[in-house]
């Protein structure tokens, strides 16, 4: 068909002089859009095991009925579920999710499209238009649970004995839909037998269906927030059962268009490589990421660090000390001469699932992991002779209580709560005065406030040097990644005081000589809940996929540990307590308010360009309070994506299309704004 009749006519100019493609492979069916001296191709087909063989089918039908072959191509984009394995060596190319790609088909089918609703077979999208360029706002996606998707509604047709274009159909024929009580899939066989078995007409149970995946759609598009202009995608677009859920919980009209609403994708990947085209944009993608650090600068440390936990494993003339919290004073143990592990590695499926045996199944897979590692026998974890806990979540708690019960011996501490009040400085002072003299009972020796005070000054200097490494980060080229940051904060929990500033300063002096020469890279900060040693997918997608840098962290083992101070001088019990109870505060601590700021002003020391904001589910500390962090980082213009994770992998997909999402965002606002050369 001409051009002209599908895409709106002052967009046609985007398409003048190339040839282009765009490939969108869908976790259900595969899609292609070829355009070509002013016509417009399309094709689609189940997508096969091998996706790259679904899009070379597609293609070759395209070029049969365009009479076009590679030599022709003058850009390709590749987008969809499975774009990851996609590979077009003929031609430049670029991967670029399907969000944007979206955005991008559904502005140029209708321009008065504002929000997008993307159902697919594995996920669910809203995502919110800016309707002058067709780029994206906003978006937000459903979690791992397949409710509000096209597998769902599959599961359901299966369990009615009714095709997916049969379930839509019977459902407009009900005047009385069922009530579904769930969504989830693992529940929904037991509910639909149920209510056949009750009497209930197939047409009911069938619109039931698609009124609670539409509601489960809704609720996630309210989270955007719904603007006039809704544009119905993706693949069950084409369900008329699920395109009268969605308008009657909307109360709106989908925006009509003048193609099958599945293609948009591919229209929009199109679209993207016409306007690379003609940009002559090369390598724009994640897989020509910014060359990273090539890290022989930190390890030297990492070495270091790994020697040190076979050298605490064989160690067997003195105990060895544990504890969970950056609120444990480690001058203490120091000062006791006890060597000390912090516990805080992130396990793998295994041990997870083994540490759900001792705790409940709603617990963090931090806490999960702790106990998994000891119930497994970790090496490390084994040679641990006491705990020492400062309760600040519940499920730190109830970790030292079960550790105490099954594991080793565990002393629990209470932190308190209410950090600028007198009285709980004086309290801490007295537990921490607690700690010291159960130290001592396992060094077996007393511990001296002078050699306290000696220390409080030596890990004052480790923490300084520290904090001018992170500072590097600030250059507009930074000489070390996330990654790198984070390795060396690991070294903080197992290295001796002297050994650690040794190397430090090392790494320090190495790092200060690197130049600053390279281009600007889109600057992170990671932001939420802790990130254990060993948890490093996100910042692997983010640094080494994307191309972007973690800059800084906002969590309790990035760089708030590199800023804490402790006076010299005095009493050092009450030093020790006013220095930990004064950094950065956990999100269990009060008042909110100056966690929220701290991290703020953090996001903006580094020049930020955007915050992932992660958390482990179920963390009663930062998944509660999320939402209050999110309404102050929009005050100061700074844009963030949420993140639920666990230790899982089976996320991983969706969580870099997220990724990838965020990062084209704050690409395309950078270049508005002439912030960065992208």
């Amino acid at each position: 068909m001409q051009l002209s009749q599908v895409i709106e006519s002052d967009a046609l100019r985007l398409f003048l002089g190339s040839t282009v493609l765009g490939v969108d492979i869908g976790s259900r069916t595969g899609k292609a859009a070829l355009f070509k001296d002013g016509r417009f191709f399309v094709a689609q087909t189940p997508t096969g095991f091998d996706m790259q063989s679904t899009a070379d089918e597609l293609i070759a039908e395209l070029f049969d009925d365009a009479k076009a072959s590679w030599e022709d191509i003058d850009y390709a984009v590749g987008t969809g579920y499975g774009r990851v394995t996609l590979r077009f060596e003929k031609v430049p190319y670029e991967l670029v999710t399907e969000i944007s790609c979206h955005a991008m088909g559904a502005h140029l089918l209708n321009k008065e499209t504002r929000t997008i609703i993307d159902i697919g077979g594995q996920d669910s999208k809203a995502i919110k238009v800016n309707t002058e360029t067709g780029k994206v706002e906003g978006f937000i996606m459903n979690d791992k649970c397949a409710a509000g998707t096209g597998r769902f509604l599959e599961k359901a047709a299966t369990l009615l004995e009714l095709t997916i274009d049969q379930l839509g159909e019977e459902s407009v024929l009900s005047d009385n839909p069922a009530a579904i009580g769930t969504q989830c899939v693992v529940f929904a066989e037991s509910e639909i037998i149920s209510l056949r078995a009750k009497g209930y007409a197939i047409r009911d149970i069938a619109a039931g269906v698609h009124l609670a995946t539409a509601k489960r759609v809704v609720t996630l598009l309210n989270r955007l927030g719904v603007e006039p202009g809704v544009f119905f995608s993706g693949g069950v677009s084409n369900n008329i059962g699920m395109r009268k859920a969605i308008e009657y919980e909307l109360n709106t009209r989908n925006l009509p268009i003048k193609i099958d609403a599945i293609h948009t994708g591919a229209l929009g990947a199109a679209a993207l490589a016409a306007q690379a085209f003609r940009e002559g944009a090369e390598n724009r993608s994640g897989a020509a990421a910014l060359a990273v650090s090539d890290r022989r600068h930190i390890s030297e440390v990492i070495e270091r660090t790994e020697a040190r936990k076979r050298e605490l494993i064989r160690q067997e003339d003195k105990p060895l000390a544990a504890y969970m919290c950056s609120y444990t004073p480690l001058e203490i143990f120091s000062a006791a001469d006890i060597p000390a592990i912090r516990l805080f590695t992130a396990g793998n499926t295994e041990e997870v699932a083994s540490g759900e045996v001792i705790t409940q199944s709603v617990f963090c897979d931090f806490v999960k992991s702790i106990l998994g590692k000891f119930q497994m026998q970790d090496p490390l974890y084994k040679r641990v002779d006491k705990i020492f806990g400062f309760y600040t979540c519940d499920c730190i708690k109830k970790v030292c209580e079960a550790t105490d019960e099954f594991f080793a011996p565990t002393e629990l501490y209470v932190l308190p709560r209410m950090k600028n009040r007198t009285d709980s400085r004086e309290f801490y002072r007295e537990e921490i005065l607690n700690f010291r003299d159960d130290a001592e009972k396992l060094s077996g020796h007393a511990i001296s406030d002078e050699n306290v005070a000696s220390q409080i000054k030596l890990y004052n200097e480790i923490r300084e040097t520290l904090e001018e490494i992170s500072a590097l980060r600030k250059r507009p080229d930074p000489p070390l990644t996330g990654e790198d940051f984070l390795d060396l904060m690991t070294a903080y929990y197992y290295l001796p005081p002297d050994r650690l500033l040794r190397s430090y300063k090392k790494a320090l002096k190495r790092l200060s000589s690197v130049p600053d020469t390279g281009r600007r890279p889109i600057r992170i900060m990671m932001a939420g809940g802790i990130v254990a040693e060993g948890d490093r997918r996100l910042i692997h997608l983010i640094e080494k996929h994307m191309g972007a840098r973690v800059v800084t962290e906002d969590h309790c083992t990035g760089v708030k540990i590199a800023k804490t101070r402790i006076r010299e001088g005095g009493d050092p019990y009450a030093a020790l307590a006013e220095g930990y109870i004064d950094q950065s505060p956990c999100a269990r601590m009060k008042p909110l308010s100056d966690r929220i700021r701290y991290s703020g002003d953090l996001a903006e020391e580094y020049a930020v360009d955007g915050v992932v904001y992660a958390y482990l589910k179920f963390c009663p500390c930062y998944g509660q309070t999320k939402h209050k962090f999110f309404q102050y980082y929009q005050t100061l213009g700074i844009p963030v994506l949420e993140l639920p994770i666990d230790y899982s992998k089976s996320d991983e997909g969706q969580m870099k299309t997220r990724l990838e999402a965020f990062v084209e965002v704050l690409k395309e606002g950078l270049v508005s704004q002439n912030k960065a050369a992208i």
